[in-house]
């Protein structure tokens, strides 16, 4: 657990640092550190992976959900990039953030799954 701890506390630091020179926001870089050491932590003291195998549903309503669901994650970043026109760092970081935070919730939900076992 110690190692996942630090190893958790480099790469948030790593992340944040990066963040901090596309997007010069202390409280913007410090969120973000905080979710790639969130998703590190759970990414090495379980021993998860995020390219594990995906959900399966059953009922073909439930797929056509995940399906949308799944478009949508993947193309927000891209969309809001478009929408909002800059041409800075500031959309970058936004998606740093953003799949960090998608990988955080997919991970933790695994490790609770595994801790459930």
């Amino acid at each position: 657990m110690k190692r996942a701890l630090l190893v958790a506390a480099g790469v948030g630091l790593l992340v944040g640092l990066g963040v901090h020179r596309l997007v010069s926001s202390v409280p913007v870089s410090a969120g973000t550190a905080a979710i790639y050491a969130g998703v590190t932590y759970f990414h090495v003291a379980f021993d998860l992976s995020l390219l594990a195998e995906a959900p399966r549903f059953d009922d073909r309503v439930d797929r056509l959900g995940y399906g949308v669901g799944l478009f949508g994650v993947s193309t927000s970043p891209l969309l809001f990039a478009h929408y909002t026109g800059a041409g800075d760092g500031s959309v970058l970081g936004f998606t740093v953030a953003f799949v960090g935070t998608v990988a955080f919730l997919t991970l933790s939900e695994r490790a609770r799954r595994v801790d459930d076992d």
